[in-house]
């Protein structure tokens, strides 16, 4: 808002904005306008503006702004979390490397702030980044079955070290072709995208393992060539693998060593397995121990690493390396000494490697929590053996990987049989708490449950249903159980409250039906309507019913008798919207001021503020008035003669007041409720009934003059007494003055007598006419201010200019300057811009500033407070406040400087208005 001097102007700016919200006469109509504005989607400026406004004139309609202004603060907070978030987002998901716990935490914090996710871009930043994590653990996860794929390619090349040399040849080019496939899978992992956000622990791991499977394929290949040469050639050196080298000696038709260890009887097959089935077949075995492995993996996935177990990371060489680090390292090292069994005993190396990896797994189940439910665990489980059952009936079994999968499902079965003992035993808790609060309701019901509390009656109820719903879980079987008897119980409880609600009901459908009379009749009663909802009130105090049907018969309710005062409104309004000639006539006069304000005329302004007071004073007649509204008038006086049964009538006196009564009277009438608003803004009878004739142009009839009072005659025979001498006009008993109950002069005289010095009160105006002549009114006030400091401005500018040209001619007129400034003291500053630039102007400047109560300038602090002492000195000289015309005079008289004339006309702006 500007300033207090334009406020009119800005209120009618807001009121053209708002749709005319700032000038209707009720409040619902104020708050109606205000939606149908805000549907605009307005600015938050404009919003702001209207609230200040409003916020003063109507609080109820104010509120309908705040709650528009906090939302559309809470959306410029969101725009700006949204822009601060977005940008974190963005940053996150077009990095080449991230964190995950960075990418994951961002969802959180965000949300912690208020940013909005569901709103875009965040809503697709956060889908974003959800499917680069999901991405990234992907690939770590194929990085690890890729490690686990390379120890089972270096175990079938030293498995194929113990058959014959011809079988191992036979397969040569078949392990070759997976280890190229191997190979390019690694590769493929290393080139993926997402590879730089991978932790840093899996690029050595998956490096050492493509060095470790290549070591182990280059021996094998090494001793499978030299054990070609030695069968082609008797003379060539036989190879450092013991059962290719047995078999070559046999071929050669030697004798084997006694101390040839013997061949160690096969395994049993693994526990679980049927070992005298025989498996045919169906698939690539190395496919099939493949998708083993991931099952056994995700066997193990059950459990996560504990907090606990952080201490053990110093058994491992790599103190970054996590718990699942510590399962590679264990089958890394079962792969260097695989590879080192190409030249020594392989059977021997692999159940050592195999009994180091199970202490391994024993050693780690007491760092290894549950990582999922009991539930979740059992499902999965499930899951799990079905999938293992399906593929190991396509190829030949794998005792290590079985005893593998069978021990993680073992440990992730404790679990879950801990969770099924843990589920039974809450079970049975939760069927004892149902039970007992059964018991309860039934205990309950006998003591409290018929009233006459009925309101705690249904708290009590709500809350012995809150608790059954929150009485924890149970089987579907027990519940099924359970829910007829507590069904039975709580409406057995119900019951009496039941009956209560159904008379209650009755009673207010009986009030409704009053309120319909009440609303249909032709006269409303407004102490009836006070009555029928003070009935009300107590009947849904007294009994509660349910929230929804308690809403529609209070909508009921209310409805009839809203529609009756929609439509005593509406008669109101079109009685008020009839316009009497003198209305009329002050309207066109409003318009004319309004006109004259805007045209920015002083004297045009002062003459029409004149003639609007005359003839709202009826002490002007009208030229030629309009035509009068004559189709309301019969409203108006249908309206009059039904307010007459409830209301008392206005007095005949209150036809002519003036614009002050007026003021309050229309205030009066905006600010109450119905009833006293429409007795305060109807026009009496008389005036209803004259309305109803209509008139064309015809010029408003000047009021009579009010018939003579009849006075009281002094009644006493008291010597020297006149009996026809009359009282004086207000005068109490024995021609005393009266006081009122305040102290002050009473008003004995009658509604004028008593008001010496004021000018008679005008006909009554109806609530548009007087509107128009008091914004009217206010508007050319504020104008004329305006254009008086703007001509004193101009006419402070003008004497500077004459100072700096030393031109006397250009001196403003006395008239232009104010009654401040006498002749003979215009005539001293002429005579100084006539003369020669002579004099000093410092003390002379001082001293108008300190008239004008004006600061100095800093450099000027020191003589002033020099000027100050001297005057403390010399009490008898006259102060700066009475010479202040002389000291102007003296400073005109000596030579311009720019910054002198501005301290000069600072301190006449002031002195001259005062």
């Amino acid at each position: 808002m500007t300033d207090s001097s334009n406020k009119p102007l800005d209120l009618a700016a807001l009121d053209k904005l708002t749709g005319g919200a700032f000038t209707v006469s009720t409040s619902a109509d104020r708050t109606a306008r205000l939606r149908d504005w805000l549907t605009g989607q307005p600015t938050l400026e404009q919003v702001q503006a209207a609230f200040d406004e409003m916020s003063h004139r109507d609080k109820g309609a104010a509120k309908v702004l705040r709650e528009k202004l906090d939302e559309l603060r809470r959306s410029k907070d969101q725009d700006a979390l949204i822009v601060e978030w977005a940008s974190k987002g963005e940053a996150l998901r077009d990095a080449p490397h991230i964190n995950l716990s960075d990418a994951m935490g961002w969802q959180r914090d965000a949300a912690k702030a208020g940013a909005p996710l569901s709103r875009e871009p965040l809503a697709g930043l956060k889908t974003a980044l959800a499917e680069r994590v999901k991405a990234i653990e992907d690939l770590q996860h194929q990085t690890q079955v890729q490690r686990e794929a390379a120890v089972l390619l270096a175990q079938r090349i030293e498995v194929l070290s113990t058959k014959s040399w011809q079988d191992a040849l036979a397969q040569r080019d078949a392990l070759q072709t997976d280890l190229d496939r191997w190979v390019a899978q690694a590769q493929a992992l290393a080139a993926d995208a997402q590879w730089p956000s991978v932790d840093a622990k899996f690029a050595p791991a998956l490096q050492t393992s493509t060095q470790q499977v290549q070591a182990v394929w280059t021996a094998f290949g090494e001793a499978l060539t030299l054990t070609e040469a030695a069968a082609a050639d008797a003379a060539a050196p036989l190879p450092a693998v013991p059962a290719w080298s047995d078999q070559i000696r046999v071929a050669r038709g030697e004798v084997l060593p006694q101390a040839a260890a013997p061949v160690k009887a096969a395994k049993p097959v693994a526990a679980g397995a049927d070992a005298t089935r025989k498996v045919k077949p169906t698939a690539d075995k190395a496919v099939v121990d493949q998708k083993r492995l991931e099952l056994a993996m995700q066997a193990e996935a059950l459990f996560k690493p504990a907090p606990v177990a952080k201490p053990a990371k110093a058994k491992v060489p790599k103190a970054d390396e996590a718990a699942p680090a510590q399962d590679a390292a264990v089958v890394e090292q079962v792969a260097v000494e695989v590879t080192q069994a190409a030249a020594v005993d392989a059977p021997a190396v692999i159940e050592a490697a195999a009994a180091e990896t199970v202490a391994a797994v024993k050693a780690e189940d007491v760092a290894r929590v549950p990582a999922v439910g009991g539930r979740k665990m059992q499902e999965t489980l499930r899951n799990l053996r079905e999938q293992w059952k399906k593929i190991d009936k396509e190829a030949a079994p794998n005792p290590a990987l079985w005893k593998r999968f069978d021990s993680a499902c073992n440990r992730a079965h404790e679990v879950v049989d801990a969770w099924l003992k843990e589920a039974r035993a809450q079970t049975t808790a939760h069927k004892a708490q149902r039970l007992a609060l059964i018991e309860e309701v039934k205990a309950w019901a006998v003591e409290h449950a018929n009233g006459p509390d009925w309101k705690g009656v249904a708290r009590q109820l709500h809350q012995f249903a809150q608790r059954w719903r929150e009485s924890g879980h149970l089987s579907e079987k027990m519940f099924a159980e359970l829910q007829p008897v507590w069904k039975a119980a709580i409406h057995a409880a119900h019951e009496p409250l039941e009956v209560m609600q159904k008379a209650s009901l009755a009673r207010r459908h009986a009030l409704i039906a009053e309120a319909q009379a009440l609303g249909a009749a032709p006269s409303l009663r407004v102490d009836a309507v006070k009555a029928l909802q003070q009935r009300w009130q107590e009947e849904a105090h007294a009994v509660v019913l349910d929230r929804k049907q308690e809403q529609k018969l209070w909508d009921a309710f209310r409805q009839p008798i809203d529609e009756a005062f929609a439509r005593k409104s509406s008669v109101r309004e079109q009685s008020q919207a009839a316009l009497t000639p003198h209305d009329k006539a002050v309207l066109d006069a409003a318009k004319a001021l309004d006109s004259a304000t805007a045209k920015g005329d002083a004297s045009a302004i002062r003459a029409a503020m004149q003639m609007l007071e005359q003839i709202a004073r009826g002490e002007v007649v009208a030229p030629v008035a309009a035509p009068v509204h004559a189709a309301a008038a019969p409203a108006a006086a249908t309206e009059a003669s039904s307010e007459a049964v409830t209301e008392p009538e206005a007095p005949a006196t209150e036809v002519t007041t003036d614009v002050s009564a007026e003021a309050a009277t229309s205030d009066a009438a905006h600010s109450s409720d119905d009833t006293s608003a429409e007795a305060n803004a109807e026009q009496p009878a008389d005036n209803s009934a004259e309305a109803t004739e209509p008139v064309a142009e015809v010029a408003p009839v000047k009021p009579k003059a009010a018939p003579r009072p009849v006075v009281a005659v002094r009644g006493d025979d008291r010597p020297g007494q006149k009996r026809t001498e009359a009282a004086p006009a207000g005068r109490g008993r024995d021609g005393k003055p009266s006081f009122g109950r305040d102290g002050k002069p009473g008003r004995d005289g009658g509604r004028d007598g008593g008001r010496e010095g004021f000018a008679p009160r005008g006909p009554r105006l109806g609530d548009a006419a007087f509107r128009a002549q008091r914004f009217a009114l206010e508007s050319a006030q504020d104008a004329l201010r305006r254009l008086a400091s703007q001509a004193h401005g101009e006419v402070l500018t003008q004497l500077m200019h004459a100072w700096e040209k030393r031109d006397a001619a250009q001196l403003p007129a006395a008239q232009a300057i104010g009654s401040k400034l006498s002749p003979a003291q215009r005539t001293q500053w002429s005579q100084a811009l006539s003369a020669q630039p002579q004099g000093e102007a410092v003390t002379p400047l001082l001293r108008l500033e300190v008239a004008a109560d004006l600061p100095t300038p800093a450099a000027q602090m020191d003589a002033r407070r020099a000027l100050q002492l001297q005057m403390l000195t010399r009490r008898n000289d006259p102060s700066p406040q009475m010479t202040w015309a002389a000291d102007a005079a003296q400073v005109l008289g000596g030579a311009y400087d720019e910054a002198a004339a501005r301290r000069l006309q600072a301190a006449l702006k002031v002195l001259l208005k005062r």
